[in-house]
């Protein structure tokens, strides 16, 4: 493969794996080539199979996380990383933080660094594919799944003053219906018991006599 067919084939893309590239060619050949253009300064490699173009080779400037989809398969952006996203949460957020069904892990790429946390295949649910810019879009959780995931997976998560420290903010992008049913579909006792305190701070936020 040339480097010209490659650029036609990637250059619209944030990030591409070796399988998309070895269709109907020899994995074994495509490879040594892509390792070529890395030491040649014309590819990164973001981790085992998977590259993006260098600069000034690309044509778009790729997104953190259609890379971290493109890590894990199955896997969306969640926790903090989506809170802070969709503005729920103040803090700016380095680590980009999605939820896998598959083992957890921590991966340091040359354009960041991404962790997975593992939650079962029952609460694989509650995302949505999100168009971040043209031609980009990923898997990131809905605002009340963000929430939900993050309290399931943190110790001692559905404690008031937990909740009381992410400072949540911008309370109308959460659907309280919504969080409702999603905190019921879990069946998770700790959720349930985290939904009255995060109802209660979001009634006080909206003015909300309780």
């Amino acid at each position: 493969m040339k480097f010209e067919d490659l650029l036609n084939k990637v250059a619209d893309l944030p990030c591409f794996t070796t399988i998309f590239l070895a269709a109907g060619r020899n994995l074994a050949q495509i490879r040594l080539q892509l390792n070529r253009w890395v030491k040649g300064g014309r590819l990164i490699k973001l981790h085992k199979g998977l590259y993006t173009l260098a600069e000034p080779y690309r044509k778009i400037k790729p997104e953190p996380f259609c890379i971290a989809n493109g890590l894990k398969s199955a896997s969306y952006v969640s926790l903090q990383s989506a809170l802070a996203w969709y503005s729920l949460i103040p803090e700016f957020v380095p680590v980009i933080t999605s939820v896998t069904t598959g083992r957890p892990q921590t991966i340091e790429t040359p354009m960041g660094r991404f962790d997975f946390r593992h939650i079962n295949r029952s609460f694989f649910w509650g995302y949505q594919q999100v168009e971040l810019t043209a031609g980009q879009a990923a898997f990131i959780a809905r605002p009340e799944k963000a929430l939900i995931d993050l309290v399931y997976l943190t110790p001692r998560g559905d404690k008031e003053e937990f909740i009381e420290e992410l400072r949540i903010q911008n309370l109308k992008q959460i659907d309280k219906a919504i969080l409702r049913e999603f905190a019921e579909k879990t069946q998770s006792p700790k959720l349930k018991r985290a939904l009255k305190n995060i109802e209660s701070i979001i009634d006080r936020g909206e003015g909300v006599e309780i």
